[in-house]
């Protein structure tokens, strides 16, 4: 098991049986998690530094000795204040807010509803405008295209970069699903491989003939100095990959084409392997949202938006576009 980056001896005690809720009857993924707790520190920390007099270093509270109490005597306009603090004073987006607030909400829910610690919930009622949901930036076919080739001609790139280029680009994975790999979940017969996607859901993926030799490459070329050979992507010492390494040699990558700076990360590969499979391959949604490992189709639709998004650019760009009829002059 992943060890967590989180430190639950930081937390009060019942936090650290929501953590077990979460990831236990809950099934969210360990990263999920995370950020719930997180962004709850962020609350708490907030309620300790509007009741304290002294000048303290908001980042630096301690929440360990938390009092329940606290959330019990916070009330709606109290959470439209933090809200107001996360924008004007940490300057968090929209977006970031949304997040944020979803995590306590899902708190308080814990505590009203399943363990009945507190009976008052100030999130009920709470609204938040709704957030502009904008179209996922990705790589063109033009673009992706370049990526591999350049990939796979430089010298500072391997057979492991290639490789997981490759399969970020052709199979939609998530960051995490890639670094997880085995060699023992891929079936070069029926050209599959088993991943493990949020809530540790299991899904299999089919492979590409690209893919599959890709696999082929890199496999043959890992050395003996393995501290865990099943693992199928390797750091140099011989052990899993971190999902930091790979970020690293994403980015490396796209700077090596000229693609840097336009936004493109990881998460933005499997934004362009999903793009693409809905526009050139006659992938329909909901194929789509089980090769992506989506909980729900109205994810899946954004793919769908962006569609008509680029539909409508092509009708725009036509050389009539800008054709008006000339007025007439009755003489």
């Amino acid at each position: 098991m992943k060890k967590s980056n989180i430190n639950l001896s930081e937390f009060p005690e019942f936090i650290n049986d929501y953590w077990y809720h979460l990831t236990l009857v809950k099934a969210k993924s360990k990263g999920t998690s995370e950020g719930y707790l997180t962004d709850i520190r962020v609350f708490f920390r907030y309620l300790i530094f509007m009741d304290s007099d002294a000048d303290i270093d908001f980042n630096k509270i301690d929440i360990r000795d938390f009092d329940i109490s606290r959330l019990e005597n916070v009330n709606l306009h109290k959470i439209y204040e933090y809200i107001y603090f996360l924008h004007d004073e940490r300057n968090n987006n929209d977006k970031t807010v949304a997040r944020k607030v979803s995590s306590i909400k899902s708190l308080y829910k814990y505590l009203t509803k399943e363990v009945s610690l507190i009976k008052n919930d100030p999130t009920v009622n709470l609204e938040l405008p709704s957030l502009k949901k904008s179209l996922p930036k990705y790589l063109s076919l033009e673009e992706s295209q370049e990526l591999l080739e350049q990939t796979a001609k430089s010298p500072i790139n391997s057979p492991r970069d290639f490789c997981m280029v490759t399969l970020f680009l052709n199979c939609g994975m998530r960051l995490s699903e890639l670094v997880g790999i085995n060699i023992s979940d891929i079936d070069f017969k029926e050209q599959k491989v088993r991943i493990l996607g949020k809530g540790n859901k299991e899904r299999i993926v089919y492979l590409n003939d690209a893919c599959i030799e890709s696999l082929h490459d890199y496999i043959e070329s890992r050395d003996n100095s393995i501290t865990e050979p099943d693992a199928l992507f390797l750091s140099k010492r011989g052990g899993r990959i971190t999902r930091r390494r790979v970020e690293q040699i994403v980015e490396q990558m796209l700077k090596q084409c000229g693609l840097s700076g336009k936004g493109i990360s990881v998460h933005k590969l499997r934004h362009t392997a999903a793009t693409l499979m809905y526009q050139y391959g006659n992938v329909d949604t909901l194929t789509l949202k089980e090769i992506l490992g989506h909980k729900s189709i109205a994810t899946t639709e954004i793919y769908t938006h962006l569609s008509n998004d680029i539909l409508k650019k092509a009708a725009d760009s036509s050389p009539l576009a800008s054709f008006k009829k000339k007025p007439v002059n009755d003489e």
